[in-house]
């Protein structure tokens, strides 16, 4: 058996733990072992590839690899759990335009004469780069909008037109590149496709960044696979294919949860305020946690909701300190999860199983929804746009037709908020002020400490 059959055994190998492992990241149960799984076949395809024959610049290579391993091994034992979406967000991005260095190598090698690669190889290798590339600068700017570096989004007159023509420019210039194999050409064409990734990414409102994440990981996913099938490389091929994959069925997903078109998403303002939008009525009114804790304490049903704002304030545990001492009181509790509630697909999934949270608690929207009607209390921490109710009585408000927990239906609603500011989407939200809703005013983790201390008090201090 020669090295290089070898080699392709193991990328075989690591493929088929790739699939396994992506297989079992469908259930939280079993999702750690999946992502172990896929790493696992991840190290065996880059430490069979030093084996390829030929193969040149290793001592680079192993330095790329350590100081990246190493950066990124510190990194993510520091980020805190409310920076996952940035960092995320950004690691995709870092994915693309990997995948763009490779097509702009491969194109420069061709303009300098070098053999080795087709045309149809070549023009894999500038679809690849322009995806690639798109990818990289449009994840970003998503960072530096969740990060609160920028503004949530960015518009101007006419703003779509000019991305269309960007656009089509890029692709032209990317076709001139591919005939000509000159040097204008192929630079004007990166620059042309990294500006690209900045504008489609300018306008899109802070409501869509879970969708655009998914969608920018889909990119990143397509792009190693073109650049897989150039270089010959299976490993980048069956990797790339699965991620391109997972990413637009996520992204389906999350846009139908929305009840949006993946292209409204790229091509329209969502997440600002309309001049247009229904005055609402009502004050919002007040509440001590001695009373909220009362009033959760003698409920049948409690159904709890959180959101980005739970993350900021590292409420989780508490919450579920709550959630116990209420469940030994023999209070029936679920977490309602909306699909694109906090900066990224399964954040509340993921800070819940961190606090401890078993599986079985947390009901999805389609579920938890027609239960509220038969919900006692209704305790909201953090989430704001996923439990707006304009987005089924007003036709003027940006997230009209999205779907949302109908928390409004419970008998009794609290919301736990630092202040009277608006959520992610920039719009006020109509169920703060309902007659059945009662506004808790505090940081999300200290509110959730004076609860338990006051259900303590109720048990005469056990």
């Amino acid at each position: 058996m020669t090295v290089l059959t070898l080699v392709k055994l193991s990328y075989f190998i690591a493929a088929t733990l790739f699939l396994l492992g992506l297989l079992r990241m469908a259930s939280p149960k079993t999702a750690r072992s999946g992502i172990q799984w896929a790493g696992a076949g991840m190290v065996l395809a880059t430490l069979a590839t030093f084996f390829l024959p030929g193969l040149h610049n290793i001592a680079l290579m192993i330095a790329a690899i350590v100081i990246g391993v190493g950066l990124n091994w510190v990194w993510g034992k520091k980020v805190a759990i409310t920076d996952m979406p940035q960092m995320v967000a950004l690691f995709n991005g870092m994915g693309g335009g990997s995948a763009a260095a490779i097509g702009a190598v491969e194109l420069v090698k061709a303009s300098g004469g070098e053999p080795g690669h087709t045309r149809f190889a070549l023009g894999l290798a500038v679809l690849g780069a322009l995806i690639g590339a798109v990818s990289l600068t449009g994840s970003i700017i998503a960072w530096a909008k969740l990060d609160g570096r920028m503004d949530k989004r960015y518009a101007f007159d006419g703003q779509q037109y000019f991305n269309a023509c960007v656009a089509l420019t890029t692709i032209l210039a990317g076709g001139m590149a591919l005939y000509t194999l000159s040097m204008p050409w192929i630079i004007a064409f990166f620059v042309l496709a990294l500006l690209l990734g900045v504008l489609m990414t300018l306008p899109i409102g802070g409501a869509d960044m879970p969708v655009v994440i998914s969608l920018y990981n889909a990119f990143t996913g397509l792009a190693v696979a073109f650049e897989g099938y150039v270089l010959g490389n299976e490993a980048l091929i069956i990797a790339g294919t699965m991620v391109g994959a997972a990413g637009m069925l996520l992204t389906r997903l999350m846009a139908k949860a929305m009840n949006r078109k993946i292209s409204n998403v790229l091509f329209s303002n969502f997440g600002g305020a309309s001049a247009e939008m229904q005055e609402i009525g009502g004050s919002m009114k007040p509440i001590e946690a001695s009373d909220v804790a009362a009033l959760m304490a003698y409920a049948e049903r409690v159904v709890i909701v959180p959101g980005y704002g739970m993350a900021v304030a590292q409420a989780q545990h508490k919450i579920w300190e709550l959630t116990q001492r209420l469940m030994e009181r023999g209070v029936k509790v679920k977490f309602a999860i909306h699909p694109v509630a906090g900066r990224m697909p399964g954040h509340m999934n993921v800070l819940l199983a961190e606090a401890g949270v078993p599986y079985d608690l947390i009901a999805d929207m389609d579920d938890i929804n027609p239960e509220f009607a038969n919900t006692d209390v209704a305790l909201v921490i953090g989430a704001n746009d996923v439990v707006n109710p304009v987005a089924k009585t007003d036709p003027a408000s940006p997230i009209y037709g999205m779907p949302i927990l109908d928390v409004v239906n419970s008998r009794n609603t609290v919301i736990i908020k630092r202040g009277k500011g608006t959520g992610f989407a920039g719009i006020e939200n109509a169920l703060f002020y309902a007659d059945n809703s009662r506004m808790l005013y505090g940081d999300g983790s200290e509110m959730a400490s004076a609860l338990v201390s006051e259900l303590k008090a109720l048990d005469g201090g056990h």
